[in-house]
């Protein structure tokens, strides 16, 4: 799981394995395979390293 922070200020955690599409217009808007969206705080750049981060933990890419 990735932590992410609602625009509220909330946090929460997310299954990286489950997101079909990140988009900054201009908030970063997580959709879903479910089409579920989730709108954060955090920019699509940091999002990306907190999955390669989760990612490499586990053994599941070898080199990015």
């Amino acid at each position: 799981m990735i932590k992410l922070t609602k625009i509220n200020g909330d946090a929460f955690y997310l299954n990286p394995h489950l997101i079909e599409r990140i988009e900054e217009k201009p908030d970063t808007v997580i959709t879903m395979n479910s089409q579920i969206q989730y709108i954060v705080k955090e920019k699509v750049s940091e999002i990306i390293i907190s999955i390669t981060g989760y990612r490499r933990n586990f053994g599941l890419i070898c080199e990015e």
